[in-house]
Formats: C-alpha cells, structure tokens, sequence
C-alpha cells in the first residue's frame, strides 16, 4: 500500500512540475480549464472521484465554494501542501472561479444521507451521527449535512471521500497543521480523538453507500 502510494504521488509530482515550471500565467494560456483537468486528474483521478490508494480526495460534485476556499488558501499559504500551493499559485481569481464551478459541476455518485435519527452501528457511525458530548465533539452530520454531504464553503463533502484523505486531514488538525476553518473548530475536535476513533468515522463515511449519479 505504502509503495502503490508513494508510486503514484511521484507520478503526481513529475506532472505537477512539468505544468507548472514556468512562471504562472493566466489560464487562459495554459490552454484552458482542460488543461487544469489534465493535472487534476493525474492524482485525484480519471474522473476526479479521488483515489483511495492514495488518499487524494474526492473534487466532483464538491462545492464550488468550498474548492475556492481551499485553492484561495492553498495559494496563500494558510493551507499547506507544496504540491497544492505550487499549482494554486498559478491560477488567478477567474482562473479559480472557472475551475471549480467546473469540478462542482461534475457528476458524482448519490451517496447515502443518515441523519442523528438512523441507527447508529459502530463507532463510526456513533461518532458521525451522535457524536460524543461528553467530550465536546458534536455529531459530524450536524455541521456536514445528512450523511455529511457537504454545507456551503465551510463543512466539505465527507461521503465517498477516500478513508487515508479522511484520516490524514484529522491527523493534520490534530497536529496544527491545517487551521483553515473558522474558530480552529476541526482542530478541537480532532484533538480529541484517539487514533481508533479517527479510523471509524474516516472509514464510515468513505464507505457510505453510492446510488445512481446525480
């Protein structure tokens, strides 16, 4: 699994470079948002589903909003990841507002929507929908929407997203890594998570059901 992925995040760099070794220029001159698919599509996918091997996320059918948060922060450094930063550099405003109303608009499967009234099996459910109170950490879904499917720019899609992209982003709040959301809500939370907790929500939502595209 560590070779596959180490395998594949290479391939994602050689890519990654050879786009963008060059002083960034408007899209526009990069030939366009197909362009940009092409290297999207070499770590997050043929179809931008995400790559579970990986753990590179899920871009389809996500927030236009939320995307333009993220490439917005990655390219102000607020959010790291040297890969994401090198390519948000290069992309301008109307660059970044043409790509993910692109993405958003991709079609995506039609995942499962539990709400804090369905049954709640395991700890990934009990987590995702009854949270743990006690300790403060509110249910997942009653920020991310029904079967975390994702509110607005600030609560991303967590339904069909790849456990490992899961997973490395609560290890990221944990460790102070990623603070891009209001208030450091996530990193709270995570910080209260022991590593078998974050396993169980992160492969309960990854393993949400999928019905028919939408």
């Amino acid at each position: 699994m560590r070779a596959s992925r180490l395998s594949l995040l290479g391939l994602c760099v050689a890519l990654t470079s050879s786009v963008f070794a060059f002083e960034p220029l408007p899209l526009a001159q990069q030939g366009g948002v197909s362009q940009v698919m092409l290297t999207c599509t070499a770590c997050h996918g043929d179809a931008l589903m995400g790559v579970a091997a990986a753990g590179f996320p899920r871009l389809a059918g996500q927030s236009a909003d939320y995307l333009a948060k993220q490439l917005y922060d990655f390219k102000a450094g607020k959010r790291s990841n040297p890969f994401m930063q090198q390519f948000a550099a290069g992309l301008s405003d109307q660059d970044i507002q043409s790509v993910t109303r692109f993405f958003a608009a991709l079609p995506t499967a039609q995942y499962a929507t539990p709400n804090r009234a369905a049954a709640a099996d395991g700890l990934g459910a009990s987590l995702a929908l009854r949270g743990s109170w006690e300790r403060n950490i509110p249910e997942c879904v009653s920020c991310h929407g029904p079967g975390g499917v994702g509110v607005g720019k600030t609560f991303p899609p967590l339904a069909g997203q790849p456990a490992a992209y899961l997973a490395n982003q609560l290890h990221d709040w944990q460790k102070g890594v990623r603070r891009n959301d209001p208030n450091d809500l996530m990193g709270h939370i995570a910080k209260a998570l022991n590593e078998e907790e974050i396993q169980a929500v992160s492969d309960y939502f990854a393993g949400l059901p999928a019905g028919g595209a939408r």
